[in-house]
């Protein structure tokens, strides 16, 4: 999405949705904002188009439907790589022409260039005019099984519904003005929808800059949730650390008291106890490390066409250091009763 592109969907309340209710777009939303508001530069309805299936002599695809005009192209950020895409003639006369996506093609088994090539949507024959550019997967799941035919067409094949499953983007013509046309197109649309002053509104107007701060929020949350798994690993592995070196000063309690007999200052003895500490917490931030490198190697390589794991050096630093800085922080304790023993009292242990 563009910084001057704004997408109007359907909004539903969850109290509603329990009940199984649902709002629509209308298609007397699109003239609304093609010849109601001014302001507006380009109108882009997309819509999905509930057909059974897309065949060819005896070949099927369960790929998405969805019908849209010329811009959709520059709006979705999505171009054919092989012919063209739709054109306003395809849908001012209503031509049944499609574009369709590179699983389509591979699932239909077309040739490489299927451009002239008919196949069936539901019970109509479309011609094929152009292959869009390969997207490959995300998560297992294709971004390239879908069809795109002219927006007039789909909506014949819709029938007399008036419900569709549409969303519609629409461009400013003047960027600066952003925030105004969002409230001439909220009042256009409430007063097509018929909404009284005290309904809530039933769409929701979405911006680049709306849809980053979502993004974001949910990072932030995603972040934060994770941030609390690690300070509790932290923890747990920080008792654990402690226990170690306090056992450890039990069992060294003679060799203490003979490095202090021998002219160990406390300072020596809190020094070596807090080394060995730190280097126990950075061996097991070292496993960490490679075993993290590891896996994101390996779920990077389960998943088709997904790039491979980036590992920066200053992570791996920063993370062997903070192993390191942990082990300190809870070595302290069992260093100080190690650098506090009384030589005497430490021979004498058994």
């Amino acid at each position: 999405m563009g910084g001057s592109t704004l997408t109007l969907q359907a909004h539903t309340p969850f109290n509603e949705a329990v009940l199984g209710r649902e709002n629509f777009l209308t298609f007397q939303d699109v003239e609304t904002l093609r010849h109601r508001v001014p302001g507006i530069e380009k109108v882009v309805p997309t819509m999905m188009v509930p057909v059974v299936g897309i065949s060819v002599r005896g070949r099927t695809a369960a790929a998405q439907v969805l019908a849209s005009s010329s811009e959709f192209t520059a709006v979705q950020g999505l171009y054919p790589d092989i012919g063209r895409f739709l054109v306003a003639s395809d849908d001012q006369s209503r031509r049944k022409v499609v574009v369709i996506g590179p699983k389509v093609r591979d699932d239909l088994e077309l040739p490489e260039d299927p451009v002239g090539q008919f196949i069936r949507i539901g019970s109509d024959w479309f011609k094929v005019v152009g292959v869009m550019e390969k997207r490959g997967e995300i998560f297992g799941m294709s971004q390239d099984n879908y069809v795109v035919i002219p927006f007039d067409v789909g909506r014949a094949m819709t029938g007399s519904t008036n419900k569709p499953r549409m969303s519609i983007s629409f461009t400013a013509s003047n960027l600066g003005e952003i925030d105004a046309l969002r409230e001439r197109v909220k009042r256009a649309i409430r007063q097509s929808h018929k909404l009284k002053p005290a309904q809530d509104d039933d769409f929701r107007i979405q911006t680049a800059e709306s849809a980053v701060k979502s993004f974001e929020e949910f990072a932030a949350m995603t972040t934060a949730v994770l941030g609390g798994i690690v300070g509790i690993s932290l923890l747990v592995g920080g008792i654990g650390i402690m226990n170690i070196m306090l056992v450890s000063v039990t069992e060294r309690t003679r060799e203490i008291g003979i490095l202090k007999a021998l002219g160990a200052t406390r300072r020596d003895i809190l020094v070596q106890f807090l080394a060995e500490a730190g280097l126990l917490a950075l061996l097991g931030g070292l496993i960490g490390i490679v075993l993290g490198w590891l896996t994101g190697l390996g779920v990077a390589a389960l998943i088709p066409n997904f790039p491979p794991a980036s590992v920066p050096m200053w992570v791996v630093v920063a993370a062997a250091g903070f192993s390191a800085l942990v082990g300190v922080v809870f070595g302290i304790m069992p260093a100080s009763k190690a650098a506090g023993l009384d030589p005497i009292e430490a021979l004498r242990y058994e």
